[in-house]
């Protein structure tokens, strides 16, 4: 019985080093969030993009006057005159 406690434990420490090796090399690969601000939009959006998404994308979208389905900017119907801007310097009202 001690051997498998130990087998045990041996296991449950390799995985809680193992989820914390992976979130480590996650949180240093997390994209940077997009902010995007609009006459007509009261605020700055702020978006976070996914894997498939880069900031120059969400922006084409936001100024698309076809596009539809993503939630972007709180689901925003707002289409035309986005623009990217600094995150840094602007106070974030919504985040995706």
């Amino acid at each position: 019985m001690s051997d498998k406690r130990a087998a045990l434990r041996a296991s449950l420490v390799a995985g809680f080093v193992l989820l914390a090796v992976v979130g480590v090399s996650r949180s240093a690969d997390a994209p940077e969030p997009c902010c995007f601000t609009n006459s007509s939009y009261a605020g700055v959006c702020q978006v976070v993009p996914t894997q498939d998404e880069t900031c120059a994308s969400i922006l084409a979208y936001l100024n698309k006057p076809t596009s539809a389905g993503r939630a972007y900017c709180n689901s925003t119907n707002i289409r035309g005159g986005w623009v990217q801007t600094n995150c840094s310097t602007n106070r974030t009202t919504w985040t995706r």
